[in-house]
C-alpha cells in the first residue's frame, strides 16, 4: 500500500485535492480571475512575515520603537522582512479592492452568491482594521499622531464612542496599554477572524462554483477550462508578479521609521494611502479633527462611511436586476464609476494637502520642538506662569512647561491637542468656566475623577474621567492645571502644589 493510498483511505485528502484541481472554469481560464488567489497569497505572506516580526517586537512605550529599530538594523534580513510586511499590507488591500471591484462590475454578487459577497466585504473591513492597528506599533512620530486622530474619530461614534476610546487607549491617554490593545488586535484577534472568514469564503466558493464571465446564458453552455493547470498557472504568474514587486519595493523603497513618538513635539501626521479618501472627506468637513464641527465630524467619519459599508453589504438585495450583462446594468456601473472617481479625487486632494502642510511647516529646530508642539500657543502664553505665584505660594518646578508635556502624554487623547475635547464624550478645556474658575473644582476632578453625564457650554458629554491621585504627584497635577488654565485663550492664575494638597475628597 502506497503512502498516498494510506492517507486517502484515512482522510480523503487526495480525492479532495483532485476535485479542487480538476474544477471546470466557465468561459475558460482568464487573468480576470487572479485577484482572489493573489490576495490569498498576500495574506499568507503577511502571516509568515508577521510571525517573524513578533519574535523581536516588544509592545510597550519604552520598547516598541527600540525593538522596531533593532529589527531594522540588527536582525539579519530584519529590515527586508519588515519591508515585505509593510508592502504586503499595501498589496493585500489593493488586491482586495480590485477583487471586490471586479466582482461588483461583473455582477458576481447576485444569487446564489450573496453570502460570498458579504464575506468578501467583511474581509475587506477586517483587512483595513489590520492596517490601522499595525500603523501604531512602530511607536514613531507618525504612528502616534495618526493613531491619535483615528482614536479621536472612533470616540465621536454616538453612544459607544467614549467606551471605544477607553478600550483603544486603555486609559486617559495613549501609552503602553494603547500599544498592547493595538498589538492584540493586530496580531491575534483580526488575523484569527481574517483566517476564519477566508476559509468560509473558499468553502462557499467551492459550493457555488465560479461565477464565470458577465453573461446571462447557462454557464454550462460556455466553453469550459480547467483550474489545473490553466487557471492555476495564471494565478501563479500573478502571485509571483506581486511578490517580485514587493521584493523590489522592500529593497529600494523600504518603509521609513520616524523618530520615537514624542507628544510634545510638532508633527503633521499622514494616513496610509487606503485611508486618504476618508481623510479628504474629513478635511472637506472642517480641515482637521480638532477644528471640525461635531456634526460635520460625525457625518464625514461615521455616517457616510457607515452608509457606504451598509450599501455594499446589502447590495445583492438592493440590486434586484437579475441580469449580469454590463449593458443591462447602467445604474450600478454608473454609480460604481462615480464612487471610484470620488474616492480617487479625495485621495489625491488629501495627499496634495498633506504635502503642502509639511512643506509649509518645515523642520522644527530641536530646541524649539516643545514650543512648536500642539498647544504651543498655550505653552508660550504660559511661559511666565512657570515662575509666577498662585493663590497659595510658589508654582512647582517646571510650571506650565512641565504641564504641557504631562497634558500631551495623558490628556490630549481625550481632550484634544488644542483642548477642543471629543464631541459627546469629553468636554473642551478651552473656554471652559470650570477650568478657569476657582481652582478647587478642577483640582478635585483631576484628583478623584468624574463619572456620569455633564453639560458644558450647553452641550452634553458622557465620558469617563479617571482619577489621577496616586498616578500623578501633586506637583504634576498643579503643573498640568496651570497649563490648561493659561492655554488656548484661557486666562487664569497658576495653581500651586499647596493648592492641590488642600483639596480632599
Amino acid at each position: 500500500m502506497s503512502v498516498i493510498t494510506w492517507i486517502e483511505q484515512r482522510t480523503g485528502l487526495v480525492s479532495q485535492i483532485t476535485d479542487f484541481l480538476t474544477e471546470d472554469v466557465p468561459g475558460g481560464a482568464s487573468y480576470w480571475y487572479v485577484f482572489g488567489s493573489a490576495t490569498i497569497f498576500a495574506m499568507i505572506l503577511q502571516f509568515v512575515t508577521g510571525i517573524f516580526l513578533t519574535f523581536y517586537y516588544a509592545p510597550s512605550t519604552s520598547t516598541a520603537w527600540e525593538s522596531t529599530n533593532y529589527i531594522y538594523h540588527n536582525v539579519p534580513l530584519g529590515g527586508f522582512v519588515l519591508g515585505l510586511h509593510f508592502w504586503g499590507a499595501t498589496a493585500m488591500i489593493a488586491l482586495m479592492f480590485m477583487h471586490l471591484l471586479q466582482v461588483l462590475i461583473w455582477g458576481a454578487y447576485k444569487a446564489p452568491r450573496e453570502i460570498m459577497w458579504v464575506i468578501g466585504v467583511l474581509l475587506l473591513i477586517i483587512t483595513l482594521v489590520l492596517g490601522l492597528t499595525g500603523y501604531l506599533l512602530p511607536w514613531d512620530m507618525n504612528a502616534y499622531f495618526a493613531s491619535q486622530v483615528a482614536i479621536n474619530i472612533a470616540a465621536s461614534t454616538p453612544l459607544v464612542g467614549g467606551y471605544v476610546q477607553q478600550f483603544l487607549s486603555g486609559g486617559a491617554g495613549m501609552g503602553t496599554l494603547t500599544i498592547n490593545r493595538f498589538f492584540g488586535l493586530h496580531v491575534w484577534l483580526m488575523p484569527a477572524l481574517l483566517a476564519l472568514l477566508a476559509v468560509g469564503h473558499l468553502v462557499v466558493f467551492r459550493h457555488n462554483g465560479s461565477a464565470g464571465p458577465p453573461v446571462d446564458t447557462d454557464l454550462k453552455k460556455l466553453p469550459q477550462g480547467r483550474f489545473w493547470p490553466n487557471q492555476m498557472f495564471m494565478d501563479a504568474i500573478a502571485s509571483f508578479a506581486v511578490f517580485a514587486i514587493m521584493v523590489l519595493l522592500a529593497i529600494f523603497a523600504p518603509p521609513g521609521l520616524d523618530e520615537k513618538a514624542d507628544p510634545t513635539k510638532q508633527f503633521i501626521a499622514y494616513p496610509a494611502w487606503y485611508f486618504l479618501a476618508l481623510y479628504g472627506l474629513l478635511r472637506l468637513a472642517g480641515l482637521t479633527p480638532e477644528s471640525v464641527q461635531p456634526i460635520a465630524l460625525l457625518l464625514s467619519t461615521i455616517i457616510i462611511p457607515g452608509v457606504l459599508v451598509a450599501v455594499l453589504i446589502l447590495l445583492p438585495w438592493i440590486d434586484r436586476n437579475p441580469s449580469r450583462q454590463l449593458k443591462r446594468r447602467p445604474w450600478i456601473l454608473g454609480i460604481t464609476a462615480v464612487s471610484v472617481i470620488i474616492a480617487v479625487g479625495l485621495s489625491v486632494y488629501s495627499q496634495l494637502a498633506i504635502v503642502a502642510e509639511q512643506q509649509a511647516s518645515g523642520p522644527a529646530p530641536a530646541a524649539a520642538a516643545a514650543a512648536a508642539a500642539p498647544g504651543a500657543a498655550g505653552v508660550q502664553g504660559a511661559a511666565g506662569a512657570s515662575q509666577a505665584s498662585g493663590p497659595s505660594g510658589t508654582v512647582a518646578a517646571g510650571g506650565a512647561d512641565a504641564g504641557a508635556k504631562i497634558y500631551s502624554t495623558n490628556c490630549s487623547g481625550c481632550h484634544g491637542a488644542q483642548g477642543t475635547g471629543t464631541p459627546g464624550a469629553f468636554p473642551p478645556l478651552a473656554g471652559n468656566d470650570v477650568v478657569t474658575g476657582p481652582p478647587d473644582k478642577v483640582i478635585h476632578i483631576l484628583l478623584y475623577g468624574l463619572n456620569g453625564a455633564i453639560t458644558v457650554g450647553g452641550k452634553p458629554y458622557n465620558g469617563v474621567m479617571p482619577p489621577w491621585k496616586g498616578q500623578l504627584s501633586n506637583a504634576d497635577i498643579a503643573n498640568v492645571i496651570t497649563y490648561i488654565r493659561s492655554s488656548w485663550g484661557n486666562k487664569a492664575s497658576a495653581v500651586t502644589e499647596a493648592d492641590v494638597a488642600k483639596v480632599t475628597k
